[in-house]
Protein backbone atom coordinates (compact mmCIF):
# COMPACT_ATOMS: atom_id res chain seq x y z
CA UNK A 1 0.00 0.00 0.00
CA UNK A 2 3.00 2.27 0.14
CA UNK A 3 3.04 4.81 2.78
CA UNK A 4 -0.42 3.92 4.05
CA UNK A 5 0.05 7.48 6.54
CA UNK A 6 0.25 9.61 2.86
CA UNK A 7 -2.42 8.00 1.23
CA UNK A 8 -5.25 8.46 4.03
CA UNK A 9 -4.15 12.18 4.18
CA UNK A 10 -4.27 12.67 0.80
CA UNK A 11 -7.60 10.36 -0.03
CA UNK A 12 -9.60 9.73 3.41
CA UNK A 13 -9.64 6.90 5.20
CA UNK A 14 -12.05 5.36 3.47
CA UNK A 15 -10.69 5.14 0.48
CA UNK A 16 -7.54 3.84 2.05
CA UNK A 17 -9.66 1.00 3.53
CA UNK A 18 -11.02 -0.12 0.13
CA UNK A 19 -7.01 -0.31 -1.42
CA UNK A 20 -6.53 -2.49 1.48
CA UNK A 21 -5.92 -6.25 0.09
CA UNK A 22 -5.92 -7.99 3.19
CA UNK A 23 -7.03 -8.11 7.21
CA UNK A 24 -3.42 -6.82 7.82
CA UNK A 25 -3.48 -4.17 5.74
CA UNK A 26 -7.00 -2.83 7.18
CA UNK A 27 -5.21 -3.47 10.60
CA UNK A 28 -2.73 -0.72 9.63
CA UNK A 29 -5.14 1.34 7.81
CA UNK A 30 -7.48 1.59 11.22
CA UNK A 31 -4.31 1.55 13.41
CA UNK A 32 -2.31 4.61 11.29
CA UNK A 33 -5.83 6.90 11.50
CA UNK A 34 -6.47 6.37 14.89
CA UNK A 35 -3.03 7.87 15.62
CA UNK A 36 -3.39 10.59 12.56
CA UNK A 37 -6.59 11.39 14.20
CA UNK A 38 -5.56 11.36 17.57
CA UNK A 39 -6.40 15.17 19.01
CA UNK A 40 -6.33 14.16 22.82
CA UNK A 41 -2.44 13.32 22.01
CA UNK A 42 -2.33 11.44 25.59
CA UNK A 43 0.83 10.63 26.87
CA UNK A 44 2.34 7.26 28.09
CA UNK A 45 5.14 6.41 30.14
CA UNK A 46 7.33 2.93 30.51
CA UNK A 47 10.87 2.28 31.85
CA UNK A 48 13.57 2.57 28.51
CA UNK A 49 15.04 -0.51 29.33
CA UNK A 50 11.96 -2.62 28.04
CA UNK A 51 12.86 -1.25 24.66
CA UNK A 52 16.17 -2.96 24.91
CA UNK A 53 14.73 -6.30 26.71
CA UNK A 54 11.29 -7.34 27.11
CA UNK A 55 9.05 -9.53 29.12
CA UNK A 56 8.10 -12.78 27.23
CA UNK A 57 5.79 -13.04 24.98
CA UNK A 58 3.44 -16.26 26.03
CA UNK A 59 2.74 -17.61 29.45
CA UNK A 60 6.05 -19.28 31.03
CA UNK A 61 5.73 -21.22 34.83
CA UNK A 62 9.66 -21.09 34.57
CA UNK A 63 11.41 -19.91 37.68
CA UNK A 64 13.97 -17.01 36.44
CA UNK A 65 13.61 -14.99 32.78
CA UNK A 66 16.55 -14.02 31.46
CA UNK A 67 16.82 -11.74 27.96
CA UNK A 68 19.63 -9.35 27.08
CA UNK A 69 19.54 -6.26 24.12
CA UNK A 70 21.37 -3.41 23.18
CA UNK A 71 24.32 -3.07 20.50
CA UNK A 72 26.41 -5.55 22.29
CA UNK A 73 23.88 -6.77 24.97
CA UNK A 74 24.98 -3.95 27.70
CA UNK A 75 21.29 -4.42 29.33
CA UNK A 76 19.94 -7.45 30.53
CA UNK A 77 16.53 -8.04 32.08
CA UNK A 78 16.01 -10.84 34.71
CA UNK A 79 12.94 -11.57 36.46
CA UNK A 80 12.46 -14.44 39.06
CA UNK A 81 8.78 -15.65 39.06
CA UNK A 82 7.13 -14.97 42.75
CA UNK A 83 5.22 -17.77 44.90
CA UNK A 84 1.90 -18.40 46.45
CA UNK A 85 2.25 -18.66 50.23
CA UNK A 86 2.42 -22.74 49.17
CA UNK A 87 5.22 -22.38 47.80
CA UNK A 88 4.33 -22.84 44.11
CA UNK A 89 5.71 -20.29 41.59
CA UNK A 90 3.21 -18.48 39.53
CA UNK A 91 5.08 -17.54 36.55
CA UNK A 92 7.15 -14.86 35.07
CA UNK A 93 4.28 -11.59 33.71
CA UNK A 94 3.83 -11.84 30.03
CA UNK A 95 2.12 -10.90 27.08
CA UNK A 96 0.12 -8.15 25.98
CA UNK A 97 -1.57 -7.15 29.19
CA UNK A 98 1.71 -7.43 31.50
CA UNK A 99 2.74 -4.49 29.38
CA UNK A 100 0.18 -2.13 29.21
CA UNK A 101 -0.20 -2.82 32.96
CA UNK A 102 3.29 -1.75 33.49
CA UNK A 103 3.03 1.13 30.93
CA UNK A 104 0.31 2.20 33.54
CA UNK A 105 1.46 1.97 36.60
CA UNK A 106 5.01 3.75 35.08
CA UNK A 107 2.62 6.58 33.00
CA UNK A 108 0.62 7.62 36.83
CA UNK A 109 3.84 7.06 38.72
CA UNK A 110 5.90 9.52 36.71
CA UNK A 111 2.74 12.19 35.99
CA UNK A 112 2.52 12.94 39.82
CA UNK A 113 6.30 12.17 40.46
CA UNK A 114 5.01 9.41 43.05
CA UNK A 115 5.48 6.04 43.93
CA UNK A 116 2.27 5.20 45.21
CA UNK A 117 -0.19 5.28 42.25
CA UNK A 118 -3.83 5.29 43.32
CA UNK A 119 -5.69 2.17 41.17
CA UNK A 120 -9.76 1.23 41.14
CA UNK A 121 -11.20 3.53 38.86
CA UNK A 122 -7.93 5.48 37.59
CA UNK A 123 -6.81 1.67 36.43
CA UNK A 124 -9.88 0.88 34.91
CA UNK A 125 -9.91 3.55 32.82
CA UNK A 126 -6.87 3.45 31.99
CA UNK A 127 -7.15 -0.21 30.74
CA UNK A 128 -10.30 0.78 28.84
CA UNK A 129 -8.57 3.59 26.84
CA UNK A 130 -5.94 1.25 25.80
CA UNK A 131 -8.45 -1.51 24.46
CA UNK A 132 -8.75 -4.33 27.29
CA UNK A 133 -12.35 -4.57 28.36
CA UNK A 134 -13.12 -4.38 31.94
CA UNK A 135 -14.78 -7.74 32.59
CA UNK A 136 -15.29 -11.13 31.68
CA UNK A 137 -12.02 -13.02 30.02
CA UNK A 138 -10.08 -9.83 29.59
CA UNK A 139 -10.53 -9.20 33.41
CA UNK A 140 -9.04 -12.66 34.82
CA UNK A 141 -5.98 -12.12 32.31
CA UNK A 142 -5.29 -8.58 34.12
CA UNK A 143 -6.14 -10.46 37.70
CA UNK A 144 -3.23 -13.45 36.51
CA UNK A 145 -0.74 -11.03 35.50
CA UNK A 146 -1.22 -8.21 38.09
CA UNK A 147 -0.14 -11.50 40.96
CA UNK A 148 2.66 -12.30 38.84
CA UNK A 149 3.97 -8.68 38.61
CA UNK A 150 3.11 -7.88 41.84
CA UNK A 151 5.05 -11.17 43.38
CA UNK A 152 8.17 -11.35 40.83
CA UNK A 153 11.51 -9.94 41.28
CA UNK A 154 13.82 -8.36 38.83
CA UNK A 155 16.82 -6.96 37.77
CA UNK A 156 18.35 -4.68 35.37
CA UNK A 157 22.10 -5.27 34.83
CA UNK A 158 23.60 -1.95 32.56
CA UNK A 159 27.05 -2.58 31.65
CA UNK A 160 29.24 0.11 31.47
CA UNK A 161 32.52 0.84 29.73
CA UNK A 162 33.91 -0.41 32.61
CA UNK A 163 31.57 -1.26 35.61
CA UNK A 164 28.04 -2.68 35.54
CA UNK A 165 25.20 -0.59 37.59
CA UNK A 166 22.14 -3.06 38.79
CA UNK A 167 18.61 -2.52 39.75
CA UNK A 168 17.77 -4.98 41.75
CA UNK A 169 14.04 -5.19 43.64
CA UNK A 170 10.96 -5.70 42.19
CA UNK A 171 7.80 -3.88 40.23
CA UNK A 172 5.84 -2.72 43.26
CA UNK A 173 5.89 -3.05 47.39
CA UNK A 174 2.27 -3.91 47.73
CA UNK A 175 0.28 -6.81 45.69
CA UNK A 176 -1.76 -5.16 43.25
CA UNK A 177 -4.28 -8.20 43.56
CA UNK A 178 -7.76 -8.15 41.76
CA UNK A 179 -10.95 -9.22 43.65
CA UNK A 180 -12.52 -12.06 41.55
CA UNK A 181 -16.14 -10.92 41.35
CA UNK A 182 -15.68 -11.23 37.22
CA UNK A 183 -17.36 -7.96 36.48
CA UNK A 184 -16.08 -4.83 38.60
CA UNK A 185 -11.94 -4.00 38.40
CA UNK A 186 -12.22 -3.90 42.27
CA UNK A 187 -8.93 -4.26 43.88
CA UNK A 188 -7.97 -5.03 47.30
CA UNK A 189 -5.73 -2.15 47.74
CA UNK A 190 -6.89 1.92 47.05
CA UNK A 191 -3.40 2.16 46.24
CA UNK A 192 -0.07 0.62 45.10
CA UNK A 193 3.55 1.76 46.11
CA UNK A 194 5.95 1.40 43.66
CA UNK A 195 9.49 -0.54 44.77
CA UNK A 196 11.41 2.58 45.18
CA UNK A 197 14.75 1.10 43.35
CA UNK A 198 12.05 0.44 39.88
CA UNK A 199 10.89 4.03 40.42
CA UNK A 200 14.27 5.27 40.93
CA UNK A 201 15.07 3.91 37.75
CA UNK A 202 11.85 4.61 36.08
CA UNK A 203 12.20 8.74 37.00
CA UNK A 204 15.96 8.45 35.47
CA UNK A 205 15.03 6.53 32.13
CA UNK A 206 11.37 7.63 31.69
CA UNK A 207 10.40 6.63 27.70
CA UNK A 208 7.35 8.69 26.47
CA UNK A 209 4.77 6.87 24.14
CA UNK A 210 1.74 8.14 21.98
CA UNK A 211 -1.35 6.47 24.22
CA UNK A 212 -3.28 6.55 21.49
CA UNK A 213 -0.39 3.97 19.44
CA UNK A 214 -0.31 1.87 22.38
CA UNK A 215 -4.06 1.12 22.36
CA UNK A 216 -3.66 0.01 18.73
CA UNK A 217 -1.01 -2.39 19.73
CA UNK A 218 -3.00 -3.26 22.44
CA UNK A 219 -3.42 -7.11 21.85
CA UNK A 220 -0.03 -7.75 20.33
CA UNK A 221 2.48 -8.16 22.81
CA UNK A 222 5.35 -8.11 20.19
CA UNK A 223 4.04 -5.14 18.09
CA UNK A 224 4.27 -2.99 21.36
CA UNK A 225 8.20 -4.35 22.10
CA UNK A 226 8.78 -2.76 18.75
CA UNK A 227 6.99 0.41 18.82
CA UNK A 228 8.88 0.82 21.80
CA UNK A 229 12.11 0.20 20.43
CA UNK A 230 11.81 1.86 17.66
CA UNK A 231 10.45 4.94 20.02
CA UNK A 232 13.61 4.77 21.85
CA UNK A 233 15.89 4.61 18.92
CA UNK A 234 14.92 6.48 15.56
CA UNK A 235 14.45 10.16 17.23
CA UNK A 236 18.00 9.60 18.64
CA UNK A 237 20.10 9.09 15.52
CA UNK A 238 21.81 11.17 13.37
CA UNK A 239 22.81 8.62 10.75
CA UNK A 240 21.17 5.19 9.25
CA UNK A 241 22.13 2.55 11.20
CA UNK A 242 20.76 -1.22 10.17
CA UNK A 243 20.16 -3.85 12.43
CA UNK A 244 20.69 -7.63 11.32
CA UNK A 245 18.07 -10.19 11.66
CA UNK A 246 20.49 -12.31 14.16
CA UNK A 247 20.24 -9.29 16.19
CA UNK A 248 16.42 -8.62 16.01
CA UNK A 249 16.05 -12.28 16.69
CA UNK A 250 18.72 -12.04 19.82
CA UNK A 251 16.22 -9.21 21.26
CA UNK A 252 12.52 -9.83 20.48
CA UNK A 253 12.79 -13.96 19.22
CA UNK A 254 12.08 -15.01 22.35
CA UNK A 255 9.45 -18.09 22.07
CA UNK A 256 10.92 -18.78 18.16
CA UNK A 257 13.03 -21.96 17.96
CA UNK A 258 14.22 -20.95 14.54
CA UNK A 259 15.28 -17.65 13.17
CA UNK A 260 13.69 -18.17 9.80
CA UNK A 261 10.31 -18.79 11.40
CA UNK A 262 10.76 -15.34 13.32
CA UNK A 263 11.86 -13.36 10.56
CA UNK A 264 8.46 -14.24 8.84
CA UNK A 265 6.49 -13.58 12.16
CA UNK A 266 8.23 -10.21 12.61
CA UNK A 267 7.03 -8.35 9.77
CA UNK A 268 3.09 -8.49 10.34
CA UNK A 269 3.88 -6.52 14.28
CA UNK A 270 6.52 -4.50 12.64
CA UNK A 271 3.96 -3.29 9.94
CA UNK A 272 1.13 -2.70 12.90
CA UNK A 273 4.08 -1.15 15.04
CA UNK A 274 4.94 1.28 11.75
CA UNK A 275 1.54 2.26 10.74
CA UNK A 276 0.80 3.42 14.96
CA UNK A 277 3.77 5.26 14.15
CA UNK A 278 3.50 7.82 11.40
CA UNK A 279 7.14 9.55 11.91
CA UNK A 280 9.14 6.53 12.12
CA UNK A 281 11.49 5.81 8.71
CA UNK A 282 12.24 2.44 8.40
CA UNK A 283 13.24 0.03 5.98
CA UNK A 284 13.49 -3.42 5.28
CA UNK A 285 16.32 -5.39 3.76
CA UNK A 286 17.29 -9.16 3.36
CA UNK A 287 20.05 -8.34 6.15
CA UNK A 288 17.59 -6.94 8.57
CA UNK A 289 16.38 -3.72 9.34
CA UNK A 290 17.15 0.02 8.61
CA UNK A 291 16.09 2.36 10.83
CA UNK A 292 16.74 6.46 9.37
CA UNK A 293 16.36 9.66 11.67
CA UNK A 294 12.75 10.42 12.49
CA UNK A 295 10.72 12.52 14.24
CA UNK A 296 9.70 11.46 17.76
CA UNK A 297 6.42 9.57 18.08
CA UNK A 298 5.56 12.14 20.74
CA UNK A 299 6.28 15.63 19.23
CA UNK A 300 6.02 18.90 20.96
CA UNK A 301 3.37 19.62 18.25
CA UNK A 302 0.36 18.35 16.32
CA UNK A 303 1.03 18.51 12.98
CA UNK A 304 -1.25 16.11 11.53
CA UNK A 305 -4.05 16.20 12.65
CA UNK A 306 -5.08 19.54 11.65
CA UNK A 307 -5.27 18.62 8.42
CA UNK A 308 -6.45 14.69 8.47
CA UNK A 309 -9.34 14.19 5.78
CA UNK A 310 -11.81 11.66 6.76
CA UNK A 311 -13.35 10.30 3.84
CA UNK A 312 -13.19 12.67 0.47
CA UNK A 313 -10.29 13.21 -1.89
CA UNK A 314 -8.82 16.68 -2.37
CA UNK A 315 -10.14 18.63 -5.01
Amino acid sequence: MGDVHQLILDHGVETARNRASDKLERQCVDAAFSVLSDEGFNLAICHSGFALTALPHRSLKDRVWERSGGKNGEIKLRIESGATANGDLVGIPSGAIARLLLIHLSSEAVRNNSRVVELGSSMRASLIRMGISPGGKSFAMVRDQARKISLCRLTFYNKGQHSTAISNGSFVRNAVLCNDDGEQMALWNDVVELDEVYFKSLIEHPLPLREAAIRELSGRSMAIDIYVFLSYRLHVLEKPVSISWPALYAQFGAGFKQKKVFVNSFKEPLALALAAYPEAKVTISEAGLVLHPSESPVPKIQPRAGRLLTGFKRG
